[in-house]
């Protein structure tokens, strides 16, 4: 059984940093896509960051140049290291692994990211 389990989110002032981990347990192809989401309250969620099996990597417009996909030094590990944070980067980020036709198969329960002026 595949688990997603994020850390890392809290609250911190503009311009600051955090860095956002996803630990996955279970069985996830070395081939699968991974990625980063978010949800604001009363928004749709957006799709923020995604690394595929070869490690190329796709981020939505508006958080290029601040943050970074990656895979964790540590096995089964997936890294979102934001910068330069913006209040509208506050939301719930989620971590999904295995890209589907129209989503993603497995989803982590969320971490809760907050930026204030």
């Amino acid at each position: 059984q595949v688990q997603l389990v994020e850390s890392g989110g809290g609250s911190v002032q503009v311009g600051g940093s955090l860095t956002l981990s996803c630990a996955y347990s279970g069985y996830i192809a070395s081939w699968c896509s991974m990625g980063w989401f978010r949800q604001a309250p009363g928004k749709d969620r957006e799709r923020v960051a995604v690394i595929v099996g070869d490690g190329a990597t796709d981020y939505t417009e508006s958080v290029k140049g601040r943050f970074t996909i990656s895979k964790g030094n540590a096995k089964n590990t997936l890294l979102l290291q934001m910068n330069s944070l913006r209040p509208e980067d506050t939301a719930m980020y989620y971590c999904a692994a295995c890209r589907t036709r129209s989503s993603f198969q497995y989803w982590g329960q969320g971490t809760q990211v907050t930026v204030s002026s």
